[in-house]
């Protein structure tokens, strides 16, 4: 058995362009197969493993840790807060999260049921001022969604992204003026509207008196997270600040599924019991036929054609449908809805979506993290935050950051 990748999941996979793996097809260095219907070229992820060491980037060294000890006290504001990922993971690495806010009642409530010292804003950012927190914050956090701005002129202003949540975000960082804010946003953002909104964001925070970090997407499996999850961080340094931004070290300790799911270096104990979504019988009695790490193409070809339907003729390597996870490999990034048809993520042994407590030890979320709401907003919120380990690892070059900061001050 041997999974294939379409152009676009292979390029993304090993960090290469489609071009240079079509040149890489064409000179013989890396064939592709074709697809029968469409001839679309296909890459064995065999083959991309081979060539590239499968998931480490031969750039990562053995990383002793990037623990550092805060010198003080250090203040955090989150935005777009969810179910508090990313403030788990601060709050790990030694910030305090001050005020956290969030639109979504469900999230709300799981931050206030686990930690009811935070103060919780619920609702629409744009109702809240933040201006009592001027100068008395350390860094303003925030994931806000990917929109699209109007160009007004050439160069954008904050005035241009009105109406979007970046806009909120800036504003926010403009109301308090820490040292450093941080966004963290999807892969995607980098390419969405050809750049535009990048360059966008990036020139807003210039006008409000920040400079950018190079822009960095990090891998959450080089950060003690057992997913294949990516995450672009934008970093702004304060401009009459001149202390550099280091993002933390990726480790080269690479977990999978059976380091999330039982115990060992990441847990304590075997995954508690908990609820979770059911497929249909229908369902079941296709995924029993895939093996662990398989998915449609394992299926006898009847099966394929009336599973997948017309897209069985579209060609592509759609590999996240009717996938089974392998104990021995890192999950696929886990989405907000575990039993959808594109994105299955069945666990290896049982013909099943992972269940709640299972989706949260996959994010890293503590066990005694507890999710509000039904078990679709439960799911809901597990899927849209940060991995807690991820977010420790980014606070830990916050706090190195805040330290050099006071220290020279």
């Amino acid at each position: 058995m041997n999974e294939l990748m379409t152009l676009s999941e292979a390029s993304e996979y090993i960090g290469k362009s489609k071009e240079t793996l079509r040149r890489w097809d064409n000179d013989g260095k890396l064939p592709a197969v074709r697809e029968p219907m469409s001839n679309y070229r296909l890459y064995r992820k065999d083959d991309l493993d081979t060539l590239f060491g499968g998931l480490l980037d031969v750039n990562v060294k053995e990383t002793v840790s990037n623990f550092v000890e805060p010198f003080n006290d250090y203040k955090v504001i989150e935005l777009f807060a969810g179910a508090g990922g990313l403030a788990v993971g601060m709050e790990k690495a030694g910030l305090k999260c001050v005020v956290l806010n969030d639109i979504d009642k469900w999230a709300c409530q799981t931050l206030r049921n686990n930690r009811p010292n935070w103060e919780v804003l619920e609702g629409d950012v744009k109702q809240f001022s933040f201006t009592e927190y001027k100068d008395k914050i350390d860094v303003v956090t925030g994931g806000f969604p990917c929109q699209a701005f109007s160009y007004a002129g050439k160069k954008l202003g904050l005035a241009d992204a009105r109406g979007t949540l970046f806009y909120e975000f800036a504003r926010v960082v403009k109301e308090v003026n820490p040292p450093i804010c941080i966004g963290e946003n999807v892969r995607g953002l980098l390419s969405h509207d050809n750049g535009k909104t990048l360059e966008g964001m990036i020139s807003i925070l210039d006008e409000i008196g920040y400079r950018v970090v190079p822009v960095q997407v990090l891998k959450a499996i080089h950060y003690n997270v057992p997913q294949k999850r990516e995450r672009l961080i934008l970093v702004g340094i304060r401009k009459d600040i001149d202390v550099s931004y280091e993002y933390p070290k990726p480790y080269k300790q690479i977990y999978n599924l059976s380091d999330a799911l039982k115990k060992g270096d990441l847990f304590e104990c075997d995954v508690p019991k908990s609820e979770g979504s059911k497929y249909p019988k229908s369902k079941i009695e296709v995924l029993d036929l895939v093996p662990p790490k398989g998915y449609w193409r394992d299926l006898p070809l009847e099966i394929q054609k009336s599973f997948m339907g017309g897209s069985f003729y579209l060609g592509g390597g759609k590999t996240g449908i009717a996938r089974r996870i392998g104990w021995d490999e890192p999950c696929l990034t886990l989405t907000c809805s575990p039993a959808q048809k594109q994105t299955e993520r069945c666990h290896p042994e049982e013909t099943r979506p992972f269940t709640v407590r299972e989706y949260a030890r996959i994010q890293t979320f503590p066990d005694d993290w507890k999710f509000s709401g039904s078990v679709a907003q439960q799911y809901k919120q597990i899927g849209n935050a940060v991995p807690v380990n991820l977010g420790k690892e980014v606070g830990y070059s916050v706090v190195k950051f805040l330290n050099q900061y006071y220290q020279e001050k």
